[in-house]
């Protein structure tokens, strides 16, 4: 420890990056064997942490609390089904300490030349993987700021927003549509009022003739209808709009087509014929920190016009003008992207890539898919189980209801219960989904680590939850 200054010689760091990684690697050999959802309160972790900022640094012992904050923290083990949300692999990891260290921003080559280039390659790559090649982008802190600024381009290319007077836009977007949506709508200044809200079929997508009924209402009432956003697998239940179809309306009303596929687009290198007409948007997010299990955050907006990313975010003050010529050299991501800094988010993806082969993403999704499916089948072999929506993706939305005999609303209380006891029993980790206004039970599977017997252990928890629920336990 060097006291009043922040200088490490070499070796320093590397006695406490070697720490740093004992600890983390001692947390990856016990992580099968952790709780799904740690043992511990809000008070117990306030009086864990909230501590007074020291004058004089504590040295080694800063890294040694390292285990505190892994033995408080929400793990990533094989019984987490709780969120869309990656495993965090463990590869792309160790690049991203190596990120760290680096600091480039990543904001034009000039700033950061290996780590815009990279930005560049696997951001192609991840266009040609889920089929739309050619399309260009960046990469993001998530699918929100990706659908952020893919609706931010859907205003500039449909309505000139500096033109005084210039009539408001309106955008299209099922019930099951994320909440980023309507919050990137009031964040542009369109309003939440400006969403139109398209009901959905039976299987959760998007109603065509509905969205085309509102199109032609905004129309003939003198509104100016600017973007459709569909969906690529929603949040409740992984449903997938018909992309195609919806392309087809989009188009002959000449209107951009945002596809949110931040949950399930990545999908795509598994099974793409479900997400036929994908190539067709003019934007598209995706989350490689969700089904490609990279360590947040890695969202990523993909556009088929550069042109069009830089009329929406191209604002170049003096002192960031290139005055390079080579198209290379000249290149700056603050031309097309919200971001001015902006972290080496991509150099864990091209280590992870390079390192397993995108075969191995592949079939790991694959599986994911295999294990969600599984699950289904075994909540409908329970009687007392009752799946509540299909399953397109790696989303089971179910509930407890015993032998039948109880009400609706009985049925949502006693789920609600039945749900903070499995969180409580600390065996595997879900989350809930209201499903046409019903509570539900909510398994995602996401995770590389998962296991045939970790999705019967959803089964088993919920059975065994309900009958703690039931008997009035503690």
């Amino acid at each position: 420890m060097t006291e009043g200054r922040l200088e490490l010689s070499p070796d320093e760091f590397r006695r406490i990056a070697l720490r740093a990684v004992d600890v983390a690697t001692e947390y990856l050999r016990g992580l099968r064997e952790m709780p799904a959802f740690p043992d511990t309160s809000g008070a117990e972790t306030t009086a864990m942490f909230d501590e007074t900022l020291p004058e004089r640094g504590i040295g080694d012992a800063a890294v040694e609390d390292l285990k505190k904050v892994l033995g408080a923290a929400r793990p990533g083990g094989p019984t987490f089904f709780g969120y869309v949300l990656g495993s965090g692999e463990p590869v792309a990891a160790a690049a991203d300490l190596v990120a760290s260290v680096l600091n480039q921003n990543v904001t034009a080559w000039r700033s950061a030349p290996s780590a815009v280039t990279i930005e560049r390659v696997v951001v192609r790559w991840l266009a040609e993987a889920i089929g739309c090649p050619g399309f260009g982008g960046s990469l993001t802190g998530g699918g929100s700021a990706a659908n952020l600024m893919g609706l931010a381009m859907a205003r500039d290319a449909g309505v000139d927003s500096n033109v005084r007077g210039a009539p408001a836009g309106t955008l299209y977007a099922s019930a099951e549509a994320h909440m980023s949506i309507p919050k990137g709508a009031a964040l542009l200044g369109l309003g939440h009022a400006a969403v139109r809200e398209i009901p959905v079929d039976g299987e959760f997508r998007m109603v065509l003739d509905a969205l085309d009924r509102a199109i032609r209402a905004d129309l003939d009432a003198g509104r100016r209808p600017i973007a459709v956003v569909a969906s690529a697998g929603t949040v409740n239940t992984g449903s997938i709009d018909p992309l195609d179809a919806i392309a087809d309306i989009v188009e002959r009303h000449g209107l951009w087509l945002h596809v949110d596929g931040a949950y399930g687009g990545l999908a795509a290198l598994a099974m793409p014929e479900a997400f036929r007409g994908l190539a067709r948007a003019d934007s598209i997010s995706i989350d490689p920190h969700k089904w490609l299990y990279q360590p947040l955050d890695c969202g990523c907006l993909l556009y088929r016009d550069r042109a069009a990313a830089c009329r929406a975010f191209s604002h170049t003050g003096d002192y960031a003008k290139s005055l390079e010529s080579d198209p290379v050299e000249s290149f700056a991501f603050f031309d097309e992207s919200l971001e001015l800094s902006r972290r080496f988010r991509a150099l864990k993806l091209w280590v992870s890539l390079r390192y397993h082969g995108m075969d191995a993403f592949r079939n790991a999704i694959r599986g994911d898919l295999g294990l969600a499916r599984h699950l289904a089948d075994g909540i409908d072999a329970q009687p007392a189980l009752e799946r509540l929506a299909p399953v397109p993706l790696s989303a089971v939305c179910f509930r407890y209801r015993g032998d039948g005999t109880r009400d609706e609303r009985d049925l949502d209380a006693l789920n609600t219960s039945i749900l903070a006891r499995i969180v409580r029993r600390g065996r595997v980790y879900i989350s809930n989904a209201t499903i046409r206004g019903r509570f539900a039970l909510r398994a995602c599977v996401v995770n590389h680590r998962s296991t045939r017997g970790d999705v019967e252990a959803v089964i088993l928890e919920t059975l065994a939850a309900a009958d703690d629920v039931l008997r009035g336990g503690p």
